[in-house]
């Protein structure tokens, strides 16, 4: 076998025998808001529930366990079972940590079981194959710095610097992240992206004034190409000029070689350098924050014991599946 070759099959076995341990943390009902504020629950990993303008917006859902042999080393903090009927699910690449069959499916399911009408969804171009025959109600797709409206809320499409493909072959598809506004709120999640120059026009022409940024996966450093580290999402933030950044991506699979817990400490080291460590808001799992439209914020996880979402050990990559 050839040393290369050889070398990364290590690096996946490496990255595979870190994840197989069970799956810690609690896991909670989603706290409903009013109709008036927003309220954001972290999923885990990328994945998030919007609650703003009446609406329950997903994005990048993730409830699996198993990633085809990576295991998940942190629950959900929400079980599909106890999510309010989806309105919309947005979808910002076609990586299988972020776009997840079995999940998707049981979303429709649950929310037709509630409902009677399944949830839309929107996601990149060239991506329509993917969810055409999942069960959505309807399916939109964007390039970047287009929009559709639901219910009021105004989502575009965002630039990113990452790749589409689910397999190696399928580079085709676009990926990209979204911009969610209603009202006095506004939202960003990046999806997976490597820090470039966008972040300013971001801020012109969209003003997200909370931005949900990944902090993980940034080793070895040729990752940096297509993830942020920790400096890279303060970099981030500081050219979106919001108010509120949420971490996201990191803690909950092994998809890199730094270590799991490392991550966070170093977000707020940096954002401590900065002048910016009020702003940063580490949402853990299961846990809703609500924004209200008199701009105050309130934090609200449910009386139970809930274990540091840094336990964990070393992770690695596995190249062109997960990231």
């Amino acid at each position: 076998m050839p040393r290369r070759s050889a070398a990364r099959l290590g690096f996946v076995l490496k990255l595979i025998g870190k994840s197989l341990r069970p799956a810690t943390g609690a896991q909670h009902k989603p706290v409903l808001v009013d109709p008036s504020d927003l309220g954001i629950t972290f999923i885990g990993h990328a994945s998030f529930l919007l609650q703003v303008a009446g609406l329950n917006i997903l994005i990048d859902p993730v409830f699996a366990y198993w990633l085809i042999l990576v295991h998940r080393l942190r629950k959900p903090g929400v079980r599909i079972q106890d999510l309010p009927p989806i309105d919309a699910v947005l979808l910002t690449h076609a990586h299988m940590d972020h776009l997840n069959f079995p999940s998707l499916r049981k979303i429709i399911r649950h929310t037709r079981k509630l409902t009677g009408k399944a949830p839309i969804a929107i996601i990149p171009e060239r991506v329509e194959d993917l969810v055409a025959g999942l069960g959505f109600s309807d399916v939109r797709s964007l390039d970047w710095w287009q929009s559709t409206s639901i219910g009021g809320v105004e989502i575009t499409m965002t630039p990113a610097q990452h790749w589409g493909a689910r397999v190696f072959r399928d580079v085709h598809r676009r990926y990209g992240g979204y911009v969610l506004r209603h009202g006095p709120h506004s939202v960003y999640h990046s999806g997976d992206t490597g820090y470039f120059p966008i972040f300013d026009e971001i801020r012109r022409r969209l003003a997200p004034q909370t931005a949900l940024l990944p902090i993980g996966a940034y080793s070895p450093h040729g990752f940096l190409h297509v993830h942020m580290d920790p400096e890279d999402a303060v970099r981030a933030f500081l050219e979106l000029d919001a108010r509120n950044l949420v971490p996201m991506h990191y803690g909950t699979f092994c998809l890199s070689a730094e270590p799991m817990e490392e991550p966070l400490p170093r977000l707020l080291k940096a954002a401590k350098d900065a002048g910016i460590a009020s702003a940063v808001d580490p949402i853990r799992e299961g846990e809703t924050r609500i924004f209200s439209h008199r701009r105050t914020t309130v934090s609200h996880l449910p009386p139970r014991s809930m274990p540091s979402r840094l336990k964990g050990t070393g992770s690695a990559p596995l190249e062109g599946f997960a990231h």
